[in-house]
C-alpha cells in the first residue's frame, strides 16, 4: 500500500513537470517567433574598428560647410571660393558677415542656419570621439563656430534677433558667384513688436547645445553662448508669435508649421546645459501635453523638432534624470514611448512601419528635397540605438514584435548606403563621394567659373548643358523621386539643390556609423 502511494505521487509530479516543460517550450518558441532580433552584444567602449566607407563619406560631407561659408575666409581650402558678403549687417552697425548660405543661393536664413548648428552640436557631443578617431572633429568644430559667431552678433540685445540677411526675391533674380554680389542685402529682425518664437527658440537651442560643445575648449565662449541662449529662450517664451505671422512674405521660403516644438527643443537643450530643473519641468509637466504630441510619430526637420526632442529626452529616461520628480519622470517616460513609436515606424519589418518607401528601400516622404527625412530619421535611429546599447536596454516592442538596437543600426546603414550609391541609379547623392555623383548641382558658385565676371545676370551658367566647372564637394542633393529616378539637371532644384541642414544630419548619421561605440551618459 505504502509503495503504491508514493509511486502514484511520483507519477503525478512527473506528468506536471512534463506539461510545464511543454508550456515553457511553447512560450519560448512563441517569443522567438515574435522577436525579430533581440540579441544584445556587450556595451562597446571607445571607438573600435572603423568602417572606412563611412569615414570617407564623413570627410567629404564636412567640406560642404566650407563651400557655404560667408565672410572673410580663414584657411580657405575651397579653391573656387573667396571672401563674400563682408558688409552684411553694416546698416545696423553689426558684423553679420559670417554664417552660411542655406542652399544654392546666397540668403542667410536664421531658422535653418540655427537648426544646422544645433544638429552639429548634438553630433559632436554624442560622437566627437568617433569624429576625432578619423581626424574630422576639428573641421566640425570650425564649421560650428563659424555659425555661432554669427548668431552671437545677430543677437545684439535681449529682445532683438536678426533672423535674415538678404532679400530672397532679389537674390533669386540673380545667378552669380557670392564673391560678386553687389545688390542690397537688407536685414530682418524680430523684437517685442514683431516676435518670432520659432527662430528665437531654435537659436537658443543652437547656443545652448554649442555651449556644451565648447565648455571644455573655451569656457568663456561657452558661457557667452549660454547667456545668449537663456535670454533668447525667455524672449521666445514670453512673446509667442510665429515669425511667419510677423513677416508673412517669409512663408514662401521657410514657412513654419508651429512654434511649440522649438520651445520644447530649446528648453531640453537648456536643461542639458544648465541642469536647471525648471527647464525639465517646462518640457514634461508644464508643456509636454500641449506641445509634444506624445504617442504620435513625426518627421525630424528644420521645421519640426518634435521627434528630435523625443529622442533627446529619451536619453534622460534611459540614463536617469537627476533629482527629477515623479511627474517629470512620467513625462520623460512619455517621450521615450513616443521615441519607440518613431523607431517602430522606421523599421521595415515592424507591424507599424511606414509603407512610404521606394522600391530601392529609401524612406520617401516628400518629392521636394526627398533625402531630408530619411537622413534625419536615420540619424535619430542611430542615436536611439546607441542609447539602448549604453543603457543596456535589450529591446523594444512594436505591437508585440521585439526589436533591438542592432535592428535600428541596420536600418540606418541601409539608408546611408542608398545615399552613397547602393540604389537603382547606382549614383552617390553625396557630391564628391564615389565614382558617380551629380554633375549639375543647383548651386550658383559651383556652376560659374571662378574667373567669370557675370555680374547679377549669369544665367547662361544656369542653363549650360555642361557639368559644373566647380565641384561642390560634400553637397547632399535633394535626392530621387518615388520611383528611384534622378534627373541630373541644374534647373531641377527639386532634386539637385543641396542644403546645409541636410548636410548637418548627414554628418550626424555618418559620425554614428563610423564605428559602434557607447555614448556619454551626461553632456556635462
Amino acid at each position: 500500500m505504502g509503495a503504491g502511494k508514493y509511486t502514484k505521487g511520483w507519477t503525478g509530479w512527473l506528468i506536471v513537470l512534463v506539461v510545464a516543460a511543454l508550456v515553457v517550450t511553447a512560450v519560448v518558441l512563441g517569443l522567438r517567433k515574435k522577436a525579430h532580433h533581440s540579441d544584445m552584444g556587450p556595451v562597446p567602449g571607445p571607438p573600435g574598428a572603423i568602417t572606412q566607407k563611412y569615414a570617407d563619406a564623413l570627410s567629404v560631407a564636412l567640406q560642404f560647410f566650407q563651400v557655404q561659408k560667408s565672410g572673410k575666409l580663414v584657411n580657405n581650402k575651397i579653391a573656387w571660393r573667396g571672401d563674400s558678403a563682408l558688409s552684411d549687417g553694416s546698416e545696423a552697425g553689426l558684423d553679420l558677415s559670417k554664417g552660411m548660405f542655406d542652399a544654392g543661393d546666397h540668403i542667410k536664413f536664421g531658422l535653418p542656419m540655427a537648426f544646422t548648428a544645433t544638429v552639429m552640436s548634438w553630433t559632436i557631443l554624442e560622437y566627437g570621439d568617433q569624429m576625432s578617431a578619423v581626424n574630422q572633429l576639428d573641421a566640425a568644430l570650425d564649421s560650428l563656430k563659424w555659425i555661432t559667431d554669427y548668431l552671437i552678433n545677430a543677437h545684439p540685445s535681449d529682445s532683438v534677433l536678426y533672423i535674415q540677411v538678404g532679400d530672397p526675391d532679389l537674390d533669386h533674380q540673380c545667378w552669380q558667384r557670392p564673391e560678386e554680389m553687389t545688390e542690397k542685402r537688407p536685414l530682418i529682425q524680430i523684437n517685442k513688436k514683431n516676435p518670432g518664437t520659432e527662430v528665437a527658440a531654435e537659436t537658443a537651442a543652437a547656443m545652448a547645445a554649442a555651449s556644451l560643445v565648447f565648455k571644455s575648449i573655451n569656457s568663456s565662449y561657452s558661457d557667452l553662448l549660454l547667456q545668449h541662449a537663456q535670454k533668447l529662450f525667455t524672449f521666445a517664451d514670453d512673446h509667442k508669435v510665429s515669425y511667419t505671422i510677423s513677416f508673412p512674405k517669409l512663408q514662401k521660403f521657410y514657412n513654419s508649421t508651429g512654434f511649440g516644438d522649438e520651445l520644447l527643443w530649446a528648453a531640453s537643450w537648456l536643461y542639458h546645459a544648465t541642469g536647471d530643473q525648471s527647464y525639465l519641468s517646462y518640457v514634461t509637466v508644464q508643456n509636454g501635453q500641449s506641445y509634444a504630441d506624445w504617442g504620435r510619430p513625426t518627421w525630424f526637420s528644420w521645421d519640426d523638432k518634435r521627434s528630435g526632442t523625443q529622442v533627446l529626452l529619451s536619453r534622460l529616461n534611459l540614463f536617469g534624470a537627476k533629482e527629477s520628480t515623479n511627474a517629470e519622470n512620467k513625462g520623460l517616460q512619455m517621450y521615450r514611448r513616443t521615441s519607440e513609436a518613431i523607431m517602430c515606424g522606421l523599421l521595415p519589418d515592424s507591424p507599424t512601419s511606414t509603407s512610404s518607401r521606394t522600391d530601392g528601400g529609401l524612406l520617401w516622404i516628400d518629392q521636394w528635397n526627398a533625402l531630408q527625412h530619411p537622413v534625419a530619421a536615420s540619424f535619430l535611429a542611430v542615436l536611439y540605438s546607441d542609447y539602448m546599447l549604453t543603457s543596456r536596454t535589450p529591446s523594444f516592442s512594436c505591437n508585440g514584435v521585439i526589436f533591438s538596437s542592432s535592428d535600428l543600426r541596420k536600418f540606418a546603414m541601409s539608408q546611408a548606403d542608398y545615399i552613397l550609391g547602393n540604389n537603382p541609379m547606382g549614383i552617390s547623392y553625396l557630391v564628391g563621394y564615389g565614382d558617380k555623383y551629380p554633375q549639375q548641382v543647383h548651386h550658383r558658385g559651383a556652376s560659374i567659373p571662378a574667373s567669370a565676371n557675370t555680374g547679377c545676370k549669369g544665367f547662361q551658367w544656369l542653363k549650360s548643358p555642361n557639368p559644373n566647372p566647380n565641384v561642390a564637394v560634400g553637397a547632399l542633393v535633394g535626392g530621387p523621386f518615388k520611383n528611384d529616378s534622378f534627373i541630373d539637371n541644374r534647373n531641377n532644384s527639386m532634386q539637385a539643390e543641396p542644403t546645409t541642414y541636410n548636410s548637418a544630419v548627414l554628418v550626424g548619421l555618418l559620425s554614428g556609423l563610423i564605428t559602434t561605440s557607447s555614448v556619454v551618459r551626461s553632456f556635462n
